[in-house]
């Protein structure tokens, strides 16, 4: 089951001699439990394209669909609903609440969309994330490794259609980046969660089932690499 489409996207910035193509009619698409790794070098294009699926930002021409919906047919207030609920953000540099704990970030997004914790859901997911022990901790209690299993379970805990992973090992050492990533896999594989995650590390990327290469706002066929 298809799960993302999408279709000729393209962003342009600035005009004239200032004028910049990020994307050049780009289209693909992912099927639902998918684990995708989307590589490229500094300046490809990789994370202009995480954020147009992510609805963060809003494309110069083209389509994203998720789940079947144009989300950009969508105003800013209800993307920003849809955003909230069927999509889960990991940054490289977590991006958590420091006056909140574990847990509490892990359910903000709940929170923010003035929903009911569901204690077993949770404590599932902190048994995943092995933070059980650490729920009650502040980030500046954490490891980097610990902080970003928060962060992953914070994009897990509202069950998504998609989990968009920026650079999600860029700020870890090589054993907490092997580690986080087989946590992504494994929430993948047993919540049969679908997983986009953007990297220029092509040893993480085989983690994924399928990889895409950007180069210059442009995929680039698997035969050519």
């Amino acid at each position: 089951m298809e799960i993302l489409k999408v279709d000729n996207l393209t962003k342009i910035y600035g005009k004239d001699t200032t004028k910049v193509i990020a994307l050049d009619n780009v289209s693909f698409s992912v099927e639902k439990g998918e684990f995708v790794a989307i590589v490229g070098a500094s300046g490809s294009g990789k994370s202009t394209l995480l954020h147009l699926i992510g609805g963060v930002d809003r494309p110069t021409s083209g389509k994203v669909y998720i789940d079947g919906k144009d989300i950009y047919n969508f105003d800013d207030d209800k993307l920003a609903i849809f955003r909230r609920r069927q999509i889960g953000l990991i940054y490289q540099f977590y991006n958590l609440i420091p006056i909140l704990n574990v847990e509490e970030n892990i359910t903000l997004p709940l929170a923010l969309d003035n929903r009911k914790v569901d204690k077993e859901v949770l404590n599932d997911l902190l048994n995943l994330l092995g933070l059980q022990n650490r729920k009650n901790h502040l980030p500046s209690e954490l490891s980097g490794g610990q902080q970003q299993r928060t962060s992953i379970g914070r994009a897990l805990i509202t069950n998504p259609a998609l989990i968009l992973a920026d650079e999600p090992t860029g700020n870890l050492d090589s054993k907490a980046s092997d580690e986080i990533v087989a946590l992504l896999k494994k929430s993948n594989k047993e919540l049969n969660q679908t997983i986009i995650m953007i990297t220029h590390n092509m040893e993480i990327a085989k983690f994924a089932d399928r990889i895409i290469k950007i180069e210059d706002g442009k995929i680039v066929p698997e035969v050519n690499w």
